[in-house]
């Protein structure tokens, strides 16, 4: 058996953070306990410390045609191309993907996560039982 040297050692460790690294990009909506659904955007209906949380696709229709952006009668666009809209208890929480595909919301706009489910979640946890507003238009 050859000897441990300290370059095989680094060697062997850079490949398995490398691997670590390629799983991590073939998963990323994957989180760390387990709720491979967070990054999905699939239609969701639930209820999350006691507030309904809902989300869905929204087709071209629902978006004013604009290629995922809504335009209001003042000509202010709406929707940030997400083409997916996140209710919490009925009202709209605005939310919007970043580049990298992580996801923000009006309410937590410096805590990124995985996916729309994810954002609707920290948006409650971010309430505190507060209710959500709605965002004005303008």
């Amino acid at each position: 058996m050859p000897e441990l040297t300290r370059r095989r050692a680094l060697t062997a460790a850079a490949a398995l953070a490398a691997s670590a690294g390629a799983q991590t990009l073939l998963a990323p909506g994957a989180s760390a306990a387990g709720h491979s659904h967070e990054g999905s955007l699939e239609p969701f209906d639930e209820v999350y410390k006691g507030r309904r949380i809902q989300g869905r696709p929204t087709g071209m229709d629902d978006m004013g045609g604009m290629g995922g952006m809504a335009v209001t009668g003042s000509g202010h666009h709406h929707g940030h191309g997400t083409g997916y809209a996140v209710f919490v208890d009925g009202v709209e929480l605005h939310v919007m993907r970043n580049a990298d595909g992580s996801w923000i919301s009006v309410v937590s706009h410096y805590a990124p996560v995985a996916g729309p489910r994810a954002a609707a979640r920290a948006a409650v946890d971010e309430l505190q039982g507060a209710a959500l507003l709605p965002f004005p238009a303008n």
